[in-house]
């Protein structure tokens, strides 16, 4: 009895422990820098908004001068925006140029790195290698070259990096460049993570599941997956079957409606935690589908995986057509005196 008294003691104790240490933040951070990438919408643009009104010096960059306007309109004169595509080296090294002037000696304090694409969603062999290369260049490589030309600057003040991964970098959930970029994101983060801490440079990864953004517009991807759909060979489309795209596009609908999240907030209050705790995560994952579905089923057997993301996917005439003939020869082969 005394022993697992004991052992409940010492459970509280370590989780009690764990809080408290979970909630230590570093001291004097009013005033220090924060870059943070695709500030035009979702993530970036609440997390920008958000680090403004807590009293930090935002660099926001946006694709556009819509979005960059749009955000200054609503924060404070301490918040600048830069323009910046993360496809182009040249504007990442402008870019780079710019926020070294401001900071100067005091160093760039985080880097989050969260502009992103989904890109299309949609079967391999519907897909060209410029459907994968878009997301890849802006998910993975974009990613990657904004770490490397903003690391100087990070590693002068010994400070955080954010990246935005997904639930796809670990398990991919649909076809496309979005899943594979999101993996690299993954590798890059954790080798990133371990070259890094020698420097006293802290780096995080977010895990988010599926939120409603933006970049997660169903309307937006429904589209463009019916344009690549409507220009398949006519091969491609009959080893399908021509209801093939609508019944996939009711069955995803279904999977949408029961793993959204709607409150984006979840996800800068990750990003927040990587910035100012003293002890920061090195894997956040945020949402109740990815809580309590996509990690779990993540670390299950393949079989086990194809088994339920299959079932959210319609199958194509071809694999209708094998059934049936298989279940004609083990019926014809039963039949046979």
């Amino acid at each position: 009895m005394f022993f697992y008294i004991l052992l409940v003691l010492s459970i509280s104790s370590l989780w009690w422990y764990w809080k408290a240490r979970d909630r230590r933040k570093v001291a004097n951070l009013t005033g220090k820098y924060i870059f943070i990438t695709g500030c035009d919408t979702g993530f970036g643009n609440m997390a920008a908004k958000t680090f403004d009104k807590k009293g930090f010096r935002v660099l926001a960059s946006c694709l556009t001068e819509t979005g960059a306007k749009e955000l200054q309109a609503v924060t404070s004169d301490q918040l600048q925006t830069v323009l910046l595509d993360v496809r182009d080296s040249n504007s990442i090294k402008k870019a780079a140029t710019w926020i070294k002037a401001e900071v100067q000696s005091e160093g760039l304090w985080g880097l989050v790195n969260n502009a992103g694409i989904m890109g299309p969603s949609a079967p391999t062999d519907w897909l060209d290698i410029e459907h994968f290369r878009e997301p890849i260049e802006v998910n993975l490589i974009g990613l990657i070259n904004v770490t490397i030309n903003m690391l100087p600057l990070i590693k002068q003040a010994k400070g955080r990096i954010v990246n935005i991964s997904s639930v796809g970098g670990r398990l991919a959930f649909c076809g496309g460049g979005y899943c594979p970029s999101k993996f690299g994101v993954e590798g890059f983060n954790d080798s990133l993570r371990r070259d890094m801490k020698a420097f006293g440079v802290k780096v995080s990864c977010i895990q988010p599941g599926l939120f409603k953004t933006p970049l997660t517009n169903p309307a937006k991807i429904l589209k463009e997956k019916e344009i690549i759909w409507n220009q398949l060979p006519p091969d491609t489309k009959k080893q399908y079957g021509e209801e093939y795209f609508q019944k996939d596009v009711a069955k995803k609908e279904k999977l949408s409606k029961a793993c959204f999240n709607t409150d984006i907030s979840l996800v800068v209050e990750c990003m927040e935690h990587a910035l100012t705790s003293l002890h920061p995560c090195a894997h956040y994952v945020i949402g109740q589908d990815a809580k309590w579905f996509w990690t779990p089923l993540s670390r299950m057997p393949a079989d086990v995986q194809d088994f339920f993301l299959l079932r959210n996917r319609e199958k194509p005439a071809v694999s209708h057509r094998k059934s049936t003939l298989c279940y004609k020869r083990i019926h014809s082969y039963k039949s046979t005196p």
